[in-house]
């Protein structure tokens, strides 16, 4: 039986349906995501898109594409991040904190040529990202 994980804004007027498990969880560098996140890192779970679904608030989901590879998807009445899809790669990025219950534990990081900070945790550093999600596979030193 696959796990189902249910999250929502911060106003709760959108609501979304998670199924399974994420492929991939880390912590992206990138001047993107950073900008987006107003902050210096996006902690990122990747997920297949096709398990991903909003269930309520279709109306309020807003979205942005400063470029193809990220349309990022946000409340429109509260403003709150929700997702940001990848259409190129067939994944979507779910932000977990409005996920309750369920943990982030990244394993690596990905555009860590990109960073404003340093993270010496041990973990893999990848310059752009690992070579099975298109990158170069480049590593970089803490």
């Amino acid at each position: 039986m696959t796990d189902t994980h249910i999250g929502s804004c911060f106003c709760d007027a959108v609501k979304i349906e998670i199924a399974g498990e994420p492929e991939a969880m880390g912590y992206c560098h990138c001047t993107d995501c950073a900008g987006w996140a107003g902050a210096p890192i996006n902690a990122f779970s990747l997920w297949s898109s096709d398990a991903v679904r909003v269930t309520e608030g279709k109306d309020k989901l807003g979205s942005f594409a400063k470029t193809e590879a990220s349309h990022r998807k946000f409340c429109t009445e509260c403003g709150g991040h929700i997702m940001t899809r990848h259409p190129e790669m067939g994944k979507t990025d779910v932000y977990l904190n409005i996920v309750p219950g369920l943990a982030h534990s990244g394993v690596f990081h990905v555009f860590y040529g990109e960073r404003t900070m340093s993270v010496p945790d041990g973990l893999p550093k990848f310059k752009d990202l690992p070579a099975d999600f298109g990158g170069s596979g480049e590593m970089l030193e803490e």
